[in-house]
């Protein structure tokens, strides 16, 4: 079985004229906040709806709370916004009296169609009811949005200038400075840790994973596999290291992935900072696992929060594969191992019924029950 991170085609790179971002596939990133706080203003403030009843206008933006950035991955660019918007406007009916309301659009961000952006328009409080609000319901709202759509349009054009960078043959267009080249990173040994730089974390556009499976086993030993370096090791097939305590470090699958133990609580909880090698560097996700007994067996949840967006299907597959199934398979081969051995070699009994019958070995991963309802032994 191939190890989690072999085959990765993103060694194959092309060759550049300027030596910058080889074949566009290293993350590089923009930050959009402040132009895109700016450019959210002048086009919110522009605002202006009339009728026959009398006109209202954006007069003030009150609240603008979020972020934007652009991201270019093997030549793609990822956009991430998030924006919590409050206005205020004032209308004036068609007699002078003016009257005062607010806007709130709470969910202004990319994992939304601009359709989908909820803008609820309101009167002040005390303001007597008019005809205005309806106009600001209806009009004002379809200019609201045109506003946000004219930001996110202008954030993906104006804003990614020079982002996307020419290969060998293309034109050359903004080539950024060659930055150092990168220290190699150290060899994993088994029982020792490679010194590991500080974390200081990148702000890349992330998601969450969700993942459930049962096992046929108590919390406490299925907590015991996740804990214990042999064990580790018996099921990923590759060398790992552990400090299992609160702040310990670990790197598993020969290195591929590394991280540190945020808090453990025995036949509970393991929580901990989770990081693939080809992530962004300095970016960790949170996982955690939570173990829940069912009568004898235990239903493990793992929660992953920060998971960069474009690694998500790999993530997911990843612990499926390379975490869940292989503690299964490595449980059964420990156990019919166990039973080939212990149970036929150690029992010569003839004729017995039992049950139900527990198998339990220290080095099972992890120990299994087996009901036999009849057994006539050979």
């Amino acid at each position: 079985m191939a190890k989690w991170g072999e085959g990765d085609p993103r060694w194959i790179v092309e060759e550049r004229a300027d030596a910058t971002n080889v074949n566009n596939w290293h993350w590089t990133e923009r930050d959009a906040s402040n132009w895109s706080t700016d450019k959210l203003k002048s086009l919110l403030l522009a605002v202006q709806v009339k009728s026959e009843e009398g006109n209202c206008e954006v007069t003030e933006v009150s609240k603008l709370d979020g972020e934007a950035s652009i991201n270019n991955r093997k030549g793609k660019l990822i956009f991430f916004y998030e924006w919590t918007i409050k206005l205020n406007w004032t209308g004036t009916s068609k007699s002078g009296v003016k009257y005062k309301g607010h806007v709130e659009i709470p969910n202004l961000s990319d994992e939304n169609d601009v359709n989908e952006v909820e803008v609820s328009v309101s009167l002040a409080k005390d303001e007597p009811d008019t005809t205005l609000l309806a106009l600001m319901k209806q009009e004002g709202v379809t200019k609201i949005r045109g506003a946000v759509e004219t930001y996110i349009r202008t954030l993906k054009t104006e804003f990614t200038q020079g982002m996307i960078l020419p290969t060998l043959n293309g034109e050359v267009v903004d080539p950024a400075p060659q930055l150092p080249a990168k220290v190699e990173e150290s060899k994993v040994k088994t029982g020792t840790f490679a010194s590991q730089p500080k974390s200081v974390g990148v702000k890349i556009p992330t998601c969450k994973i969700i993942l459930k499976d049962t096992f046929l086993t108590s919390p406490e030993e299925l907590f015991r596999v996740f804990i214990t370096q042999e064990m580790v090791q018996a099921f990923t097939h590759a060398s790992a290291v552990l400090e299992a305590d609160k702040g310990g470090k670990f790197q598993l699958l020969d290195g591929n992935v590394t991280g540190e133990f945020l808090d453990l609580v025995p036949e509970n909880k393991i929580v901990m900072k989770w990081r693939f090698k080809s992530w962004p560097e300095g970016h960790f996700a949170t996982i955690t696992l939570t173990f829940i007994d069912k009568d004898g067996e235990t239903e493990l949840l793992m929660e992953g929060k920060g998971i960069p967006s474009p690694e998500e299907e790999r993530t997911r597959q990843g612990w499926q594969r390379y975490y869940f199934e292989s503690i299964k398979l490595e449980s059964i081969h420990r156990y019919l191992n166990f039973f080939k051995f212990s149970f036929f070699n150690q029992l010569n009994v003839i004729n017995f019924h039992i049950s139900f019958l527990k198998l339990y070995d220290q080095n099972c991963l992890p120990p299994f029950s087996l009901s036999l309802q009849s057994w006539q032994a050979i």
